[in-house]
Order: structure tokens, then sequence, then C-alpha cells
């Protein structure tokens, strides 16, 4: 431990603060954040100043960091941070690499008291080398954020152009115009009960893919995980991304060869089909995948219609349910789903427009691996006094 670093107990840095009730609020612009992350937007907030959030119940080890006027709830508390001490989103990357389990004072659900957060031992630098330190992990922070938002906008814009050719059918006729909004033929088709383009088709997902299942190693052989290196997709992995490039567990070649599941190609879609049900994600490094899942590949390579033509099938299953929540989704429910499928031509004029989009997804979301990698092995030996704060360093980043 470096010499100039001052012991403290959180006590001395913070006050802790209940959330309250949002239900009464107006919808608004501030967030209210719960221990799961943002839960509404509303009229009023309970804090202007940068915090550190504090998970009373629920998950432990999701400390969260908000620099915006917020709203937080019961299961949430929020704190004032001395900013004479403690540097707040330095203090918030410090305790989040406290392991809190053990402070846990729940029988059940975990929980926290202010007296277990109160009592923490925390070793800071002196608030210039905080505020140093802070700005150089804020700065990747900040690149992490600008390639999710350029992602969700990028996926946007696919999105809608699917929406445009497939859904209200004005993907472009011969002349280059809107097809149903210029008069282009359109047929009664019977299964769908609805009119579409003349020569496309109604049919189930398999007309343009293959659906294949997962399955797990056993767990008890150890040869089949210990060093593995080929990722191992569960539905617990899914984490918004619309490209899936690793995963929290890895198996070896001989798991892989002892277990149902294939090695997926890049650009096969993946179902959750348990769990967290409906969920998708594209492959974009080989994996394997477990049996909670299923895979759908393109026959020609196309997978960018795909991928949208699957949320389509989601949304009509959805439907059916009556809005019911899923329990799982089976072989049978993807064949028994009939969709509106276009024809090949316009199917590969979309993927060639969409293409370049989904490509710099991809991209964005491998730097986003990157710079996260590199800020969470930066945080500790910064932290540690195990890399100096420099200006080469700020410089670098």
């Amino acid at each position: 431990m470096e010499k100039d670093m001052q012991s403290y107990r959180l006590s001395d840095l913070v006050k802790i603060k209940n959330g309250k009730d949002h239900k009464m609020l107006s919808n608004g612009k501030h967030p209210v954040l719960g221990s799961g992350g943002i839960m509404r937007y509303v009229d009023r907030f309970l804090y202007n100043k940068p915090s550190v959030l504090l998970p009373r119940k629920g998950t432990l080890d999701n400390i969260q960091y908000c620099d915006v006027p917020f709203w937080t709830v019961d299961t949430l508390y929020y704190t004032e941070v001395n900013t004479n001490l403690a540097n707040p989103y330095y203090l918030y990357r410090y305790l989040s690499l406290l392991d809190l389990s053990n402070l846990d004072s729940g029988t059940g659900v975990p929980s926290m008291t202010f007296d277990n957060y109160y009592g923490l031992k925390i070793f800071l630098p002196n608030i210039e080398k905080q505020t140093k330190i802070a700005q150089i992990l804020q700065t990747l922070d900040k690149k992490i954020t600008i390639n999710r938002q350029i992602n969700q906008n990028l996926e946007a814009m696919a999105k809608q152009l699917y929406d445009y050719w497939f859904v209200q059918f004005d993907f472009p006729n011969e002349e280059g115009k809107p097809y149903k909004s210029s008069g282009g033929k359109m047929v009664w088709n019977e299964k769908l009960k609805r009119e579409i383009p003349e020569k496309w088709h109604s049919d189930n997902i398999c007309l343009i893919a293959d659906i294949l299942s997962g399955g797990t190693p056993s767990k008890q052989i150890n040869e089949y995980w210990n060093c593995g290196n080929i990722p191992f997709f569960g539905p617990t992995d899914y984490n918004g991304s619309m490209f899936q490039l690793q995963t929290a567990d890895k198996i070896t070649e001989s798991g892989l060869q002892h277990c149902s599941s294939a090695l997926f190609e890049e650009n096969t879609i993946i179902i959750t089909a348990r769990g967290s049900i409906g969920k998708l994600v594209i492959v974009g490094t080989p994996m394997a995948m477990n049996q909670s899942c299923y895979a759908l590949k393109s026959r020609n390579g196309e997978y960018e219609y795909l991928y949208f033509l699957t949320i389509q099938m989601i949304e009509s299953l959805k439907a059916k349910g009556s809005g019911s929540v899923f329990k799982s989704i089976i072989a049978s429910d993807i064949e028994n789903t009939m969709l509106c499928v276009a024809n090949r031509g316009i199917i590969s004029l979309f993927c060639d427009k969409v293409c370049p989009i989904m490509k710099q997804i991809k991209k964005n979301t491998q730097e986003m691996i990157h710079l996260t990698k590199q800020r969470d092995e930066l945080l500790p030996l910064l932290m540690n006094g195990q890399v100096s704060v420099n200006s080469d360093l700020s410089n670098g980043l």
C-alpha cells in the first residue's frame, strides 16, 4: 500500500440516505434508480449532486454511480459524499472492487444496513490524486458510453429500414419507388389473414434458416471445462448487445465433443428459450451454447435479414401468448409461427444495405470490450499505486 494512503471509515466520507417510493411521481426527465438500474424517468429528484448508490436489498455487488439529478427507490441507498475527502467517482470505483457479501445482514434476500456500510474501512490517497485517477477512468467510461450510444442509433437505423421494407412493404420497386405506396400489387394471404406483396411467402422461419439446438458437457468432468477456450453461451450471458463476443464460461475441445452443441459459426442467431426468454444475439465469434437456447443459421449467410425476421417471430409469439409471461420456447413454437417472408432479391438488397451498419456495430462492441478490460485492469493498479498518475498516461487515453 502506498505511503500517502489515509485510512477512513465510510462514515467519515458519506452520509447514507434512504430512497423513496416513486409511484406518485409524474413522468419526466430524471432517472429513478433501483438495485437493477434505471426503472423509469420522473419529474422530480431526491438529490442532484454526484452520488454513490448502495444496494439495500437484492444484488449487493451492484454499486452504482450517478452524476445527474436522480431519484432512488427504497431498495437503493444514495449518498452525500464529503468531497473534501473523497472524489465521488473514485469512491464508487473503490467500493465496486470490494466483496460485500460477508456484510449481508439479511436472512433471505441479501440486505445491508447503514451500520454495515458505515463500518467499512477505506484507504484513500489525497483528493488531488483521487481526482486525477477518476478523470482517467471516466475518460474510458465516456468512450464506452459513446460507443454504446452509437450502436443503439445504428441498430435503430437498421430496424427502421427493415420496418419500412418488410412491415410497411415500401421496399424499392423496379423503378426505385416505394412498392406499396406506389401501387405495387398486394395479394390476400389466407394463412396470415392479410395482404402481402405479390410473390412473397407465408411460411415459418425454416424457409430460410435451420434450427439448431445446444447442450452442456458434464460439469462433473474437469477436462471439459478447465482451461477451456471455447465460449459457451447461456441465457445469463445476454447483456443487451446485438453481437455476442464473450461469455462467462468456456469449454474445451473435449467438452465440445461430449455435448450436443455444435460450434456455431459467426453470424448465427441465438434465441434464449428459457431464463431470459426471447432474447436475441448474433454470434460474433465461434461458440457453443447450452440447451436453454436455440440457434438459427441462415442457409445463404444473409444473417442481417434473419436477425430482424426473428425479432418479428418473437413478437408474434408474445402476441399469441396474450401478454402472458413466457415460460419457455420450444422448437414447435418456431416451426408453427407463420411469417411474411420476402423474395430472395429483396432480402439480398436489404442485406447489402445494412451489412456495413452491422459490421460497424460489431466493431464498436469489440472496442467496448477492449476498453472495459483496459479500465478494469487499470483500476486496481492505479488505486494501489502500481501505476503512476502522470500526463503521459492521461494523454494516452
